[in-house]
């Protein structure tokens, strides 16, 4: 089972996480920010990943500490379960419509932690939320993930709609580049051997 459970202590947040990558996109998401709750669920949905978040942050100031440390944390996790990265695809890519917005996302679970953001998002919150934390979020990720990943905006004008085809579109990519690939289960996909 390609599985991970992270506990995140710190002076900010309180982070329980457990992921299963060949799951059923079940989402029990509960991180103390309601619209990262909304995104962290169509990731699960649309990753196929069960994610079980509980997160007690300090929200009282902002939520930068807990969509930061939850990046963080799912980072971690996805690297844990991904294991010796024998039999994966490796690669993921998808172009991602949602209403007006168009997004493209590419992966390469490399163990080189890279993002690539070219995302514009018109307002400066969707409700409480503050939208500069989406790209804090997948720089937490990619760090600890050890994955390249890109993502870039074709259209958009919606700010809800282009975070969500964000998440969505990164789900789908990752959900491609984790998944096992059955003409080579058994090997690492790099010809140095090692990834």
């Amino acid at each position: 089972m390609r599985a991970a459970e992270i506990i995140r202590k710190t002076k900010e947040t309180d982070i329980m996480l457990k992921l299963e990558l060949d799951g059923k996109g079940k989402g029990s998401i509960d991180s103390g920010c309601g619209f990262l709750d909304h995104m962290l669920t169509a990731f699960s949905k649309h990753s196929g990943f069960d994610i079980e978040l509980s997160c007690k942050g300090d929200t009282v100031v902002d939520d930068h500490h807990t969509v930061e440390d939850i990046g963080i944390a799912l980072g971690q996790a996805f690297r844990n379960a991904i294991g010796d990265m024998k039999g994966i695809v490796r690669y993921g890519s998808i172009v991602l419509p949602m209403d007006e917005a168009l997004i493209l996302a590419a992966a390469d679970i490399s163990g080189r932690p890279y993002l690539g953001y070219e995302i514009t998002i018109p307002t400066e919150k969707v409700g409480s939320f503050d939208t500069e934390l989406v790209k804090e979020f997948w720089l937490g990720f990619v760090r600890n993930s050890g994955c390249t990943l890109h993502l870039r905006q074709i259209s958009g004008e919606n700010s809800h709609h282009i975070i969500e085809a964000v998440f969505k579109s990164a789900a789908r990519c990752l959900r491609q580049a984790a998944s096992i690939d059955p003409l080579n289960k058994d090997e690492i996909p790099s010809t140095k051997g090692a990834l």
